[in-house]
């Protein structure tokens, strides 16, 4: 199974205003192991940065003044992620975001083959994980470091791949006990943020019972006395 955890920064929170993206963050995981294969993309938004978005983030125009625009990186992008579950914290979000910037690729769009990031991928919102998870808490990436004891102290700013990083070792700890019995007798994942277990073998050597002797019956017999006498009762049958 191939997750991609996947995270992006913006200059601000509505693509319909003109806002766009200008980093994207991911990492692999693969049977729920982190393989260490990354992608990692700063994108020119072709626009100014507000100044709330980069006391979110520090990232600057003089900083993205080189950098390619999003037409430059998005077929890269998509052969990473494509055929892979999207784990997202508050998907509609960068969801919303990526598939604004793919309908206005104008003729670049045509070559991918797609309309939509989820033509290519299946979505999945951990955001959404957390609060049934953890109803009536925070449930923002800090919140849950705190919650699941994970590290993110090298956390000071927002960064799509430190954040997708971290939301990699929190979805790994809030998924760690979603399993299921596989009734074949063989591994079969439960679904995509779930861990198989393995049935025990039907067919297996009939497990053997060894019954107390006399001798044993007599020990056991004699403490249940002496805890009864010197606490006045026993709570275990004679």
């Amino acid at each position: 199974m191939r997750q991609i955890v996947l995270d992006t920064e913006t200059t601000g929170l509505s693509p319909k205003k003109g806002d766009r993206i200008v980093e994207i963050g991911c990492v692999e995981l693969i049977d729920r192991k982190l393989t260490g294969n990354t992608y990692h993309q700063y994108i020119n938004p072709e626009r100014d940065m507000p100044e709330e978005a980069f006391n979110v983030h520090g990232i600057s125009d003089e900083f993205l003044a080189d950098k390619p625009v999003f037409s430059q990186i998005v077929k890269e992008f998509i052969d990473f992620v494509k055929d892979s579950e999207l784990i997202i914290h508050n998907a509609p979000f960068d969801v919303g975001f990526i598939n604004h910037e793919i309908s206005i690729l104008g003729s670049t769009k045509k070559s991918l083959g797609i309309q939509v990031i989820e033509d290519c991928s299946v979505i999945f919102d951990s955001l959404k994980l957390a609060k049934n998870l953890r109803p009536g808490q925070k449930n923002n990436l800090d919140a849950l470091c705190r919650s699941y004891g994970i590290d993110n102290s090298n956390r000071d700013l927002h960064g799509a791949l430190l954040d997708s990083e971290i939301l990699a070792d929190v979805y790994l700890a809030m998924t760690r006990e979603q399993t299921q019995l596989s009734f074949t007798g063989q591994e079969k994942n439960a679904g995509s943020n779930q861990e198989p277990i393995i049935r025990v073998d039907e067919n297996r050597e009939k497990t053997i019972i060894l019954l107390a002797d006399e001798e044993e019956q007599l020990a056991h017999q004699n403490m249940m006395e002496m805890i009864e006498k010197k606490s006045g009762q026993s709570l275990w049958p004679k």
